[in-house]
């Protein structure tokens, strides 16, 4: 919560605070991000919980998305609004600025009260005197918004809401795809669903959803794969509560349809929270020992909780992929999937708070750590036995040139190649990219032990 949001609440007194609205919550939510460095995973749904209205839960979504995707855009045309930059006990005022620029730019709000609701939330956080700021900085930009979009648009990290740091990476490493990319970026990801085709097939679900009028096609790279035209909600959709489908991206999808799964194989998946793709490799074969090992036991309840839904079983245990110890640690394995942590730059669409949370100097450490945790876990890898390498991010240095490394320094290690026509082939493994095919940017790398 908002610091100032805090003070305002307990000069009230008990039993007077304030009603919660989707503005004054985006606020708080959008200051955990900007200042504090917590993401919108963490945040948003709990701030959701005080709205009792499933619309205004989707109302403050849209703010803090909105906003958070379109941060670098927004405050480069708040520069040209403001007269003087705002104290940093005022960064809920600029926030606030922004929530109107988003209402005004990309909603279809009624401008008046995109405008008059935005100002007057100042007055509830107790800072009357911003109110009439708001309101004219807002009425300002109705006036000359065809000049100030067009000045701000001639900066590219303005233009693409993208720190310089990030455009220059994703440029160095996309020569000649990075608009496109961080253009793709910052559009709002599909909804797609992995249909459980040990309960029906494709085919039989896209005639559920034919006949309660939601429009959907499936992907041709995957057979499992099918795109809603709209995102609902899952519980609006036929079968979720019986596992006969998963929300999980075309991208992702892929994982487990490159193992080469047999029945009765011992399989490791390292990093498995939140366990889309475990649950997906028992889908497609049953008879499998599968261990989803994760290092954050919070985040393995969600692992349990979709294997109940799919009635599928694994064994879950918290460790570190970097610091293999305890009994699946002294396992050999006949697959490992191996789901890396890293800058998560291929999914930027579905998490724009990733742009505001990562720092340059992240990417070189998390190469260290991918690097250390498959020096550490290629040892439970059977002879014969097959690792994928996968993670979502579009930078070569956590991709391909992380694998080239490992099979230099490795003996055993030779790399499969993967024959698909989905993504682009790389020196090794294959990379999809953000809205090719409806999927994220994933990278796979396909290592057998000789």
């Amino acid at each position: 919560m908002g610091k100032c949001l805090a003070k305002q609440r307990s000069s009230k007194g008990k039993g007077r605070q304030r009603p919660a609205t989707a503005r004054l919550l985006a606020i708080e939510v959008l200051q955990q991000l900007l200042q504090d460095g917590r993401s919108l995973s963490d945040t948003l749904s709990v701030a959701q919980q005080r709205l009792d209205e499933a619309k205004d839960q989707a109302l403050l979504q849209e703010f803090c998305f909105g906003v958070a995707r379109w941060f670098g855009r927004l405050d480069a045309i708040a520069a040209q609004l403001l007269q003087k930059k705002l104290k940093r006990k005022d960064f809920d005022i600029q926030l606030l600025i922004l929530l109107g620029l988003y209402q005004l730019i990309y909603m279809r709000l009624a401008d008046h009260a995109a405008v008059s609701q935005t100002a007057e939330s100042a007055r509830t956080i107790g800072k009357s005197w911003a109110v009439g700021l708001i309101n004219g900085v807002l009425r300002n930009f109705q006036r000359r918004d065809t000049e100030l979009l067009k000045q701000a648009d001639a900066t590219q990290s303005a233009r693409l809401s993208s720190p310089e740091w990030l455009l220059q990476m994703v440029q160095q490493s996309w020569p000649e795809r990075w608009p496109q990319l961080l253009d793709a970026a910052n559009q709002r990801p599909p909804m797609t669903l992995r249909i459980n085709e040990r309960h029906l097939s494709r085919e039989a679900y896209l005639q559920q959803l034919q006949q309660q009028a939601i429009e959907a096609e499936p992907v041709a790279e995957l057979p499992a794969a099918v795109v809603l035209k709209r995102p609902r909600p899952v519980l609006a959709l036929p079968g979720f509560a019986e596992g006969d489908f998963s929300v999980q991206d075309a991208g992702a999808q892929l994982a487990a349809t490159l193992l080469d799964l047999k029945p009765g194989l011992r399989l490791l998946d390292a990093c498995a929270a939140p366990g889309g793709k475990s649950c997906h490799i028992l889908e497609l074969v049953s008879d499998i020992d599968l261990t989803a090992m994760d290092i954050d036991a919070r985040r393995l309840e969600r692992v349990q909780e979709n294997l109940q839904r799919l009635k599928l079983n694994a064994t879950l245990v918290t460790g570190d992929a970097a610091k293999p110890e305890g009994d699946w640690a002294v396992q050999c394995y006949d697959r490992i999937l191996l789901d890396v942590p890293c800058s998560a730059t291929g999914v930027i669409r579905r998490h724009p708070d990733i742009k505001w949370l990562r720092r340059e100097e992240d990417i070189a450490q998390l190469a260290q750590l991918q690097s250390q945790i498959l020096n550490a876990i290629w040892p439970l890898l059977k002879p014969g036995g097959l690792l994928l390498y996968a993670t979502c991010s579009l930078l070569p240095d956590e991709n391909e040139l992380q694998v080239g490394r490992f099979l230099a320094r490795t003996a055993d290690a030779t790399a499969r190649p993967i024959q698909a026509t989905w993504g682009h082939a790389k020196s090794v493994g294959r990379q999809t990219l953000p809205g090719e095919a409806t999927m994220d940017g994933f990278y796979y790398a396909l290592l057998e032990k000789r």
